[in-house]
């Protein structure tokens, strides 16, 4: 499967969801909502599938690959967030979200090909990628709840809705606990040490402190809501540095071996 068929398979997946999207807004039944977003999902998972058959290897090495898991991911943990809590803007948001990773991805294409670095050859790869891409998902829809809750809502914040940002967030961060997990044993194989302070490494520690903090400032001030949200939302600018921010430090250029390539 050509890359160049990435924008065809895109734009019928973001119809679809964007159908399941307007259904769940004008509360149409369930299993139209479902249709539509699972529908989306098959379509654009084969795309991910034929990419992963041509290219020989998982489609997970450069920036425009992992976007390609996020962008599908996140209609995933809309469908799952709405299956749960019938929050029916979610799978609008998730939607958008999607929209412009895709976006991203057809103005911007990047270069792929079947060149796998050997560290990369390990069959801890694709677990680690795929878990992380999970949880960011997850924890990005903590996130769109909480710019919501904090700049949307006409009322105020009550216990129930923020039961939704705290199980998110539980799920996200269990998620990225099993990523950090595999990726210390993949290192352990590949360069003979679980840890070594690398950048991408430094800040994927600071962004998991920091989701830690959040439960437990949930649990120790269950009351103080604004606070908590804001602390999500620093939370998640920690982890889009943790994602591809690291790609722009001097001091990760030449020296760390989790920059994405970026051509």
């Amino acid at each position: 499967m050509s890359w160049n068929y990435f924008a065809l398979f895109a734009i019928i997946a973001l119809l679809l969801w964007g159908s399941g999207a307007f259904a769940a807004w004008r509360n149409k039944r369930p299993v139209v909502v479902y249709s539509f977003t699972l529908l989306g999902l098959a379509v654009f998972f084969s795309f991910i599938v034929a990419m992963w058959i041509s290219l020989e290897r998982p489609p997970m090495r450069t920036m425009g690959e992992t976007r390609l898991w996020y962008s599908f991911f996140l209609p995933l943990a809309g469908i799952i967030t709405y299956s749960r809590w019938k929050y029916k803007w979610i799978l609008s948001f998730s939607f958008i979200l999607s929209l412009v990773f895709i976006c991203i991805n057809i103005f911007k294409p990047e270069i792929h090909n079947k060149t796998l670095m050997p560290a990369l050859q390990s069959p801890w790869f694709t677990p680690h990628v795929i878990v992380y891409m999970f949880a960011y998902a997850m924890l990005g829809a903590a996130t769109v709840m909480a710019i919501y809750l904090l700049w949307f809502k006409k009322k105020e914040v009550d216990a129930h809705e923020m039961d939704l940002c705290d199980n998110l967030t539980y799920v996200g961060l269990a998620f990225m606990t099993l990523g950090l997990l595999s990726g210390a044993v993949w290192a352990k194989s590949a360069w003979g040490h679980y840890w070594a302070w690398d950048p991408k490494e430094t800040w994927a520690a600071a962004t998991w402190f920091s989701y830690l903090a959040y439960i437990h400032f949930r649990l120790g001030c269950p009351s103080k809501y604004r606070k908590a949200l804001v602390g999500l939302l620093i939370s998640f600018l920690l982890l889009q540095m943790c994602w591809y921010g690291i790609n722009y430090l001097p001091s990760a250029q030449g020296v760390s071996v989790h920059t994405y390539n970026l051509n």
